[in-house]
């Protein structure tokens, strides 16, 4: 089974989806089968890696209320192992539409157990709030990624979200690990964003991934024209850094923390 890995965060603007087509671009770059599961109804994770969600009948929508299969929604990428089911704007009805549903909370999880040995990596990416389709996500996933901003009030939503993720490790995923936290943003200019990486490092120790994505013009460029940093400048340092980032995502874990914490669960 692959690793299912949703990506989040509470706070928008924080990187989230820049770090899912990036990160999934760059592990398929190293031969791992991986799909980007978009969950945001605006749809970004979709556009950012060269696909228009409405030139398709079906989206994740669709497959969220069960009338369609998720392999009817999975669209290439162009990019050799780099896969996508797209998210539309429509998709911010599927929470008023499911909340008398059937184990509305699972309907992720059950619609990715019959592709999840196909992929080696299954990255869910989730809008900027603890609704029912980020609820969803964190019960589909293994793991949590998480994209921090490297400014004053990180650690505050960084607490929230914490908070958030122990509730649903209580009541619908006892599995589910914060396993990878990237700092994201980072100017090394500035004395503050220094300060912030230290902080985050000193409470939450390996982590915290080693590699640091820098601000840069190229990845705030790279969704414009609907292609990956890695492809749009892949001697960018925003590429460099990426490809470093899935690198380490992609490395051996068992003598992580949170991976000692999975084992006792």
């Amino acid at each position: 089974m692959g690793r299912i890995i949703a990506v989040t965060n509470q706070k928008g603007g924080v990187g989230k989806t820049t770090t899912a087509v990036n990160l999934c671009a760059a592990l398929a770059d190293l031969g791992q089968k991986t799909l980007l599961v978009d969950m945001d109804p605006q749809g970004n994770a979709a556009t950012g890696a060269g696909i228009d969600p409405r030139a398709f009948d079906i989206s994740m929508y669709q497959v969220l209320l069960g009338s369609a299969d998720i392999t009817d929604c999975i669209r290439s990428t162009g990019i050799e192992h780099f896969a996508v089911a797209p998210a539309r704007l429509e998709m911010s009805g599927a929470e008023i539409e499911l909340v008398t549903a059937f184990s509305r909370e699972l309907r992720l999880r059950h619609a990715l157990a019959p592709i999840a040995d196909d992929y080696d990596y299954i990255f869910i990416d989730c809008p900027p709030s603890l609704g029912l389709l980020t609820v969803n996500a964190l019960s589909a996933a293994v793991e949590i990624l998480v994209p921090v901003q490297c400014e004053y009030y990180a650690l505050e939503g960084l607490g929230q979200l914490l908070h958030n993720v122990e509730m649903v490790r209580e009541g619908l995923n006892p599995a589910l690990v914060i396993s990878a936290i990237v700092m994201v943003m980072y100017d090394a200019r500035t004395r503050l964003a220094a300060e912030v990486v230290a902080d985050v490092r000193q409470h939450f120790g390996d982590r915290v991934c080693r590699v640091v994505i820098p601000r840069a013009v190229r990845l705030s460029e790279a969704p414009s024209v609907g292609q990956p940093v890695t492809v749009y400048a892949p001697n960018s340092r925003g590429a460099v850094a990426y490809q470093e980032l899935a690198r380490e995502i992609h490395e051996p874990v068992s003598n992580r923390e949170w991976e000692q914490e999975r084992e006792t669960l």
